[in-house]
């Protein structure tokens, strides 16, 4: 069983599982492929485990659409609505996801996406096509023209990758065309 709640972008889906506990413990379905019948297949499943303050992201696909769940810690994610047709072109919002209140983030290709690690969290993440850098484009993670809540601004500077660290401004990215909303 899950309950699904529409995020301020349009496709981008928070899923909230019934969580069953007992003095054991609790299990939920993290995911169900039934639950998006618009992707038929998931094909890379991978883990991401980070330390406090850093930053991942942030980066957008023209082709493949990610499901995130996070299974320790807390992390908060930065979503903005690339797709010139969508009816949330350049809306942008911050969603936080944690291990102890169990959901799920559905992210549609053209939203950028990235996240902060609040204190150490890993998460994993399903994504319908195989990974070869080839469909991955970066913008840089505070760029003032992207209109984030201003809390994901605030704070000390996160640690990065490399890649990150050089991304570029908005205004320097070529988006591309995307999938229809």
């Amino acid at each position: 069983m899950v309950e699904t709640k529409q995020t301020p972008i349009a496709g981008a889906v928070l899923t909230l599982p019934k969580v069953f506990g007992d003095g054991r413990g609790a299990f939920f379905e993290a995911f169900r492929a039934s639950w998006f019948s618009d992707r038929q297949r998931w094909v890379q499943w991978n883990v991401s485990r980070s330390s406090g303050n850093v930053v991942r992201g942030l980066h957008f696909h023209q082709l493949q659409t990610d499901y995130w769940t996070v299974i320790v810690g807390k992390i908060e994610v930065a979503l903005v609505d690339l797709r010139a047709g969508s009816p949330t072109h350049r809306v942008a919002t911050c969603v936080t996801l944690e291990a102890d209140k169990p959901s799920g983030l559905y992210i549609p290709p053209g939203v950028l996406h990235g996240y902060r690690i609040v204190d150490e969290a890993t998460m994993m993440y399903l994504v319908d096509n195989e990974y070869t850098g080839k469909d991955e484009y970066a913008v840089k993670w505070n760029d003032p023209a992207l209109k984030l809540p201003a809390h994901w601004y605030a704070g000390e500077e996160p640690t990065l990758s490399g890649r990150d660290a050089v991304a570029p401004m908005l205004v320097d990215v070529k988006i591309p065309e995307f999938r229809s909303v």
